[in-house]
């Protein structure tokens, strides 16, 4: 069974105090719940600090960025190596502002896959058309292809690990949204491609996100498709009450 997981990218947002003050706010609004995972993924140089109330709360840790290599002279970059001393247990990789904003290439994004799992960290890993890709009428083959090089020579232990957060580009920050059936649709191409490259089971027990303009308003509609497995939330994560409400709305409708 696929426990439904809600991730929190923070983006390069919060101060110390406000990060501490979030995780307090957010721990007072929900208890730990077996039934879905809560990620908060705040800028790097918070982790270690979030790292204990997370522990304490029952939420996990993720990063939002990191270098394959895991030490040497790579300024500016961190490694998975230090993610996981701060206590990190996941890692978004490919976000599409990584890819546009930064150049970072499908096959950058493999080659830190394979280091996340070296690493022991779980890679959350962003897939998504824009917007003249989707007119186009290519989102499955550029969906496809990001996944498919993604995870291509991967153990398939590892495989069934990976969560992948398909995130429209157009989506993301606009407040539009893909609908529940578009993205359902997307999702089960993915699983498509995985199962045709590893296994049909391979392909059932991976999780897969929808992202890009998730509210409390719109995260039941996302959770009621069999599959979607949760949300990767950008700008509504950045209060902790209005991420509380997704979170909530998200165990309703997983449980309905």
């Amino acid at each position: 069974m696929r426990i439904p997981i809600i991730a929190a990218n923070w983006k390069m947002h919060k101060t110390s105090e406000e990060a501490t003050s979030f995780v307090s706010q957010l721990g007072s609004q929900l208890k730990a719940e077996d039934a879905l995972e809560t990620v908060l993924c705040p800028p790097c140089p918070l982790l270690a600090l979030i790292a204990e109330p997370c522990r304490k709360y029952g939420f996990k840790l993720g990063a939002q960025n990191m270098y394959w290599e895991t030490a040497g002279a790579f300024t500016g970059e961190v490694s998975p190596l230090l993610l996981k001393d701060l206590g990190a247990q996941y890692v978004i990789l490919g976000h599409s502002e990584r890819r546009q904003l930064f150049g970072e290439t499908d096959q950058q994004v493999s080659r830190k896959v394979r280091a996340a799992f070296a690493h022991e960290l779980v890679p959350i890993v962003c897939v998504g058309e824009t917007l003249q890709q989707r007119k186009a009428e290519q989102t499955n083959s550029v969906v496809g292809e990001q996944v498919s090089i993604a995870l291509r020579g991967l153990d398939p232990s590892h495989v069934r690990r990976v969560v992948v957060a398909y995130e429209p580009v157009w989506a993301i920050g606009s407040g539009l949204t893909a609908s529940a059936h578009d993205a359902a649709a997307v999702a089960r191409h993915i699983r498509k491609i995985i199962g045709e490259m590893f296994s049909l089971k391979v392909a059932r027990d991976l999780r897969i996100q929808y992202g890009g303009s998730v509210k409390p308003e719109n995260i039941d509609e996302f959770l009621r498709e069999v599959e979607i497995d949760g949300a990767l939330v950008g700008g509504a994560s950045l209060d902790p009450l209005i991420f509380a409400a997704i979170v909530q709305n998200a165990l309703g409708a997983v449980a309905s």
